[in-house]
């Protein structure tokens, strides 16, 4: 007997833990920026100390600080144990893998990365795939073998 749970990450097969998710998709993504946007505040002040204290090296930093924010923000949050980040919680979602495995680290941030580059790409029209796709799944959600679902 093993004292070590494995809880199990699997995408349900019900239709309605899916129901809604496009959404509160969307309004996640407001909330985790903002907060994204209040953490990029206090990381540009410590580069701005180690730009300080490096003689000016640290101040190259400031061009990517943003994306290493929001890469630890997301890729941290999804993670862990609750597969969500805050704004993913507040609205009552979590990123599950259609393999039923623990959603890790390097496939949270490759989330992100697939996320900027086909928003990028196709702009906002990125979300008209969760309108025609099983389980309102996102083009880069295909990709990664992932699913919101409905926690609440």
């Amino acid at each position: 007997m093993s004292l070590e749970q494995t809880p199990v990450y699997a995408a349900p097969e019900d239709w309605r833990a899916y129901s809604g998710v496009l959404s509160r998709r969307v309004f996640a993504f407001l909330i985790d920026y903002l907060i994204v946007a209040a953490l990029w505040v206090p990381a540009a002040v410590v580069v701005f100390f180690i730009g300080i204290i490096t003689l000016g090296l640290g101040f190259l930093l400031y061009p990517i600080l943003f994306f290493v924010v929001a890469g630890l923000y997301f890729g941290l949050s999804l993670a862990g144990s609750t597969q969500a980040t805050p704004g993913m919680r507040a609205m009552g979602i979590a990123m599950v893998r259609l393999d039923g495995r623990k959603l890790d680290f390097v496939t949270a941030i490759a989330h992100l990365a697939l996320f900027w580059i086909l928003n990028s790409v196709l702009t906002p029209l990125i979300l008209l795939a969760g309108l025609f796709t099983e389980r309102s799944r996102l083009v880069h959600d295909l990709l990664l073998g992932t699913a919101l679902a409905r926690t609440a």
